[in-house]
Parts: C-alpha cells; structure tokens; sequence
C-alpha cells in the first residue's frame, strides 16, 4: 500500500519537480557512477514522512541513506519545500477559498528522543527530550504556518513568530481578522500583541471551562491530529535540526492542502487525472490503515468456522463492554435480572 494515495502525490511531484533547479555535471571526465533519480528519492522521503521510519531502514540496494540525507539537503537549500507549500496554498485559495477572518493558534507537544535545536525538557513527558509546535490555522483548519520550538517553551512568546507567517500572503489579508486561542495565551502581552497587529483577541479566560466544541479553535486541535496521527515522523520527532523539521511540515502541510483541495474540487470540478472516487477527509490517511485492517478482519470471517467466528464475537463484545467499563472486577458482562 502506498504511503500517500497516487492521486494526491502525483500531483504534488508534478510541481516538486519543476522546482528543482538543473543539476550542473562538473566531473572533469563524468565518469561517475550514474545519479539516482529524485523521483525515487522524493518517494523515498515521504515514506520516512509518513511511516517514520529511519533512513537506513527506507534506503536499498538503488538508493541509500546517505544519498536520501544529501538530497534532502539539497532541496532544503533550494527552498523547494517553502514554495511548494506557498504555491498549495495559493491554489486552494484560487479554487475553494482560504478563511483567513478566522484564525486559530494552538501549541502541541511530541517526543524528541534523538534532541536536536529544537528539543527542550517536556513538561508533560517527566523531563525527557520534547518538541513543541506553533501552528496557525484558518477558519476550516488548513494550516499556513508553524513554528519549532523546545517544549519547555511557554505558549506566550510564540503568537508572534506564529502569526508572522501570515506574512506570506502579503497584503491580500482581510480588514478585520479573529484570532482564536486556549487559556494558556490568556495574558496581556497576547493581547497587547493583537492589539498591534490589528487583530480582534478570542482567548480563553483562565479556570473558565470553556467546551471546544462551543468555540471556532476546535480545527486547529483537528490540524494537530492530522500531524501526528497521520505522519509518524512529525509525532516522533527524530530529527536534530530545525530546518529539517521544516522542511518535513511544509511537505505534510502539503499533502494535506492538496488532499483538502482534490476533495473539495471533486463535486465541482472535473479534469484528466480526477480520480474516480472522492478522496477520504484528510484525517483518512491513518483511516485507510484503519480500513485495510477491517478487510483483514473480514476477509478472516468469511473464511473460518463457525465456532472461530463465536470466538471472535465474543472477543469483539468483551473489548467493547471494558471500554465502556461495563466488565471489571466483581462484574457480569450480563445485567442481572
């Protein structure tokens, strides 16, 4: 099974490959071993995106570690993960329309085992190594920026760095734009920070329970999921420097405009490579995982006995009634009469 569907990253390597600037041959003699070809190494980078693995278990026999590392690096020079992203954007923006009076900022903590620039003590992993994440969200939860930072970083110097990124779009940014926060943005330097950009102030009063569903900066908490449930790379953060892990959320933050966009434009529009059904929501790309167990799982019911298919029955309804904590010490999976 693919790590991206082909649908998607087709269309994302049509635009990385015009971006990659010609490679100058300056061998004296160009006897070299001949180059590996970056569409091999550009699938071999969003496995390592998506199933977090090392470089050393992704490379083979045609492409090794060392090269996927060097054109990596290459490309992070160029800039090309910076602009493919910006030009996602834009074309979502052209087609369906970005929700930029709406903003959302929320931080989210991963683990950092190898720790790296932007690796800190983690307040809620007992002190081991942390990342923290910034991101900005528009109104329907795409996201348009994201800053690194340790995670024993505190949320209130970040807002800045964070809507900063807006700066991207240049001046086609609304007259009147909301911006949504948690309680842990509930500070005057937060609001004096609006205040000078401009923007109208939604934070959470602190000891002030506020349900997420009640407010507008439940999409980012969802963009949040997107990162870690759907690329292990960016749950576990492995790498050691920033630029790296840039480079790493502008490509996923790719993968999940473009698959936003292919879905949206599905009912609308029509075109050559339109695939033929409409793709999942984004959080899909661990549903498809998910989908691929349940047509194990049925394929194993079809085939065995009745008596394997009671076992697993019962299996089914004593994990369902645990987690509902219907079963437990001293109970009966059966209400008594």
């Amino acid at each position: 099974m693919p790590a991206v569907p082909s649908s998607i990253i087709e269309t994302i390597w049509d635009q990385f490959s015009a971006l990659i600037p010609p490679v100058v041959d300056d061998h004296p003699l160009g006897c070299h071993r001949p180059r590996v070809t970056d569409r091999i190494v550009f699938d071999k980078l969003v496995q390592v995106l998506v199933l977090g693995v090392a470089y050393d278990k992704i490379s083979d026999t045609i492409c090794s570690a060392t090269t996927i590392r060097r054109r990596r690096d290459a490309w992070i020079a160029a800039g090309i993960f910076t602009e493919l992203e910006q030009i996602a954007l834009e074309a979502y923006d052209r087609y369906c329309g970005l929700e930029l009076e709406d903003l959302a900022v929320d931080g989210c903590l991963v683990k950092a085992p190898c720790g790296g620039e932007a690796a800190g003590r983690s307040p809620v992993d007992r002190g081991k190594g942390g990342t923290k994440r910034s991101l900005l969200t528009d109104g329907a939860g795409l996201p348009l920026g994201c800053v690194v930072a340790g995670a024993n970083r505190h949320d209130s110097p970040l807002p800045r760095p964070t809507l900063e990124r807006l700066g991207r779009f240049g001046f086609d940014l609304p007259e009147d734009i909301h911006v949504h926060l948690d309680a842990g943005y509930d500070s005057g330097a937060t609001r004096d920070l609006l205040d000078e950009l401009g923007c109208e102030a939604h934070i959470a009063k602190k000891g002030v329970p506020a349900p997420i569903q009640n407010t507008s900066r439940w999409v980012v908490e969802r963009t949040n999921s997107w990162h870690n449930r759907g690329f292990k790379k960016l749950h576990i953060c492995t790498e050691k420097r920033t630029r790296v892990i840039d480079a790493f959320i502008a490509l996923a933050d790719t993968i999940i405009t473009i698959r936003r966009l292919i879905r949206q434009a599905w009912t609308t529009h029509r075109w050559d490579t339109r695939p033929t059904r409409r793709p999942y929501p984004i959080g899909g790309i661990s549903n498809c995982l998910d989908l691929v167990n349940q047509r194990v799982v049925v394929s194993c019911w079809l085939s065995c006995r009745p008596v394997m298919r009671m076992r697993m029955l019962s299996l089914v309804r004593g994990t369902e009634c645990r987690s509902r904590g219907l079963v437990g010490p001293g109970r009966r999976l059966t209400q008594r009469r």
